[in-house]
C-alpha cells in the first residue's frame, strides 16, 4: 500500500523495478527508505514569506511570436518553446566562499577516507558504493563539519574528518534512494546508480552507506551516534511528508516547509553540529553552528527548487523540471498556482506525471508568473536567520566566511 492521503501512488510505488540498462537483478519494490532532515520541525508561519502573492506581481503583456492563451511562446511546431533564461548557474563553491585554506586541505584528506569507508573488497559492491563518490560533488556537508570543527585554524583530527565522512555518507545514501523514488537516470552528470545497477541494488547499497555512517558515528561517541540517528528519522519524516503530497495541487506551504526542513535542512544542521561536537566546542557555539546549518539548509533547498524551474539542461547535473514532472510541487509552483493569471492554465497540466513538452510548458508558466521572485524573497528571509546565527560563532573571519557561503546560494538566482 502507498501512504495514506495519496489519490494515486507515487511513481516509485508504481514502477519500482530494475533498470533495463542494468545487469540482471530481481525486481524490487521500495517503500521505506527516503532522503535527508532537522532537529525540530520549523514553524512554517514564522518562516513564511511576506503576505505578497503573485497576484500582486505585475507582468509585461505578451508580444512577439505566437503564444498560448497565458502568453507562453510557441515554436514552429506549435509546442511551448523553452524560455531563454539569461543566467549562469555557477554552483556552490564552499572553499572559495569560506576562504579557509586549511579546510580545503582537510577536504582533500577526507576523500580517501570517504571512499575507504565503504570499500569491502568485493568488487561489485565496491563499484556500486563508490559510484557517486567517484563522480565528485561539492562536499558541502563535510565542509560545514570541518569549519565547525577547526575554524580553519588547525589541521582536522581523525574524529573531525570522520564526522565529515559520516554526514556525507548519509547524503550519498539519500541520493541513492531519491533516484529510485524519482526514477532518475542521471546524477552528478553520470548514470545514476539505479539506472546502471537496478533499483534493488541501489536501495540496498544506500542502506549499506547508512550502516557505515552509523558505525562511524557510534565510534565518535554516544552524542554523535544519537545525533545521526535522530537525523535519519527526521530525514524519513520529511520525505514521507513530501511523498504524501505528490501530485496535489492544493498542497499547503506549511506542508512544503515541513518537508524541506526534514529532507534538507536537518542534515545541514547536523553537519555543523557534529563538527562542533568533535572539536569539543562550547555549548553556545555548538548551538550557534546548529542554527546556522538549519537556516542554511532552508536557503539551499529553496535555491534548488528555483533552479528546478529556471535552469537550463546541463546546468544541474540532473534534468531540470524533474520535481514538476514527478508531482513534487515546490514553493515556486505553489505560488504560481495561486496566481490568477498563471494558476488556471498551470492547474490543467499538473496532478499527473508530465512528459517533456508538458514539463517545459509548466516550467515556463511558473517562471513567467513572478513566483520565482517571490520564492527568492522567502530564501532571503532564511538567509537573514543564517547570518544572525553567525553572531554566536567566532573568530569573526570564520563567521564572515559562513555569511559569504550562505549569501552565495542566491548570487546566481533571478532577483
Amino acid at each position: 500500500m502507498y501512504p495514506e492521503g495519496l489519490s494515486r501512488p507515487p511513481r516509485a510505488y508504481r514502477n519500482a523495478r530494475p533498470s533495463t540498462h542494468a545487469p540482471p537483478s530481481p525486481g524490487a519494490s521500495h517503500d521505506g527508505k527516503w532522503r535527508s532532515l532537522p532537529e525540530t520541525a520549523f514553524d512554517a508561519a514564522g518562516w513564511r514569506s511576506p503576505a505578497r502573492t503573485t497576484s500582486e506581481l505585475s507582468r509585461e503583456p505578451p508580444s512577439g511570436p505566437a503564444r498560448t492563451t497565458s502568453g507562453l511562446p510557441l515554436d514552429l511546431s506549435g509546442n511551448v518553446a523553452p524560455l531563454h533564461r539569461s543566467r549562469n548557474v555557477r554552483g556552490v563553491n564552499a572553499t572559495e566562499a569560506l576562504d579557509l585554506p586549511m579546510v580545503e586541505e582537510d577536504l582533500q584528506r577526507l576523500e580517501p577516507l570517504l571512499a575507504g569507508s565503504v570499500v569491502t573488497g568485493e568488487s561489485f559492491l565496491d563499484d556500486v558504493t563508490t559510484h557517486l563518490i567517484a563522480a565528485g560533488g561539492k562536499r558541502l556537508r563535510p565542509a560545514l563539519a570541518l569549519v565547525a570543527a577547526t575554524r580553519g585554524e588547525r589541521a582536522a583530527s581523525e574524529d573531525d574528518l570522520l564526522g565529515g565522512v559520516a554526514v556525507e555518507l548519509v547524503h550519498l545514501a539519500s541520493l541513492y534512494h531519491d533516484d529510485v523514488i524519482d526514477e532518475a537516470t542521471v546524477r552528478r552528470n553520470v548514470q545514476s546508480v539505479n539506472s546502471r545497477y537496478g533499483n534493488l541494488v541501489a536501495i540496498v547499497a544506500g542502506d549499506y552507506l547508512l550502516s557505515r555512517s552509523a558505525a562511524i558515528a557510534a565510534a565518535l561517541g554516544t552524542e554523535a551516534a544519537g545525533l545521526l540517528a535522530t537525523t535519519l528519522g527526521q530525514l524519513c519524516q520529511g520525505q514521507i511528508i513530501e511523498v504524501r503530497s505528490c501530485f496535489k495541487t492544493d498542497r499547503s506551504e506549511e506542508d512544503y516547509f515541513s518537508a524541506i526542513a526534514g529532507k534538507t535542512a536537518a542534515l545541514m544542521s547536523t553537519s555543523c553540529r557534529i563538527g562542533a561536537l568533535t572539536s569539543g566546542a562550547r555549548r553556545d557555539e555548538v548551538d550557534a553552528f546548529t542554527q546556522f546549518g538549519r537556516a542554511f539548509g532552508m536557503v539551499f533547498q529553496l535555491r534548488d527548487d528555483v533552479l528546478d524551474v529556471v535552469a537550463e539542461d546541463g546546468e544541474l547535473g540532473k534534468p531540470p523540471g524533474q520535481d514538476l514532472a514527478e508531482g513534487v510541487y515546490t514553493l515556486p509552483v505553489l505560488v504560481a498556482l495561486r496566481d490568477p493569471d498563471a494558476g488556471p492554465e498551470l492547474r490543467t497540466l499538473l496532478g499527473q506525471p508530465l512528459g517533456q513538452p508538458e514539463r517545459e510548458k509548466a516550467r515556463s508558466i511558473v517562471s513567467e508568473s513572478g513566483a520565482v521572485a517571490a520564492t527568492v524573497a522567502v530564501a532571503r528571509r532564511h538567509l537573514a536567520h543564517a547570518v544572525a546565527a553567525t553572531k554566536g560563532i567566532g573568530p569573526r573571519h570564520v563567521a564572515q566566511g559562513l555569511e559569504r557561503l550562505a549569501s552565495s546560494l542566491l548570487d546566481d538566482l533571478p532577483a
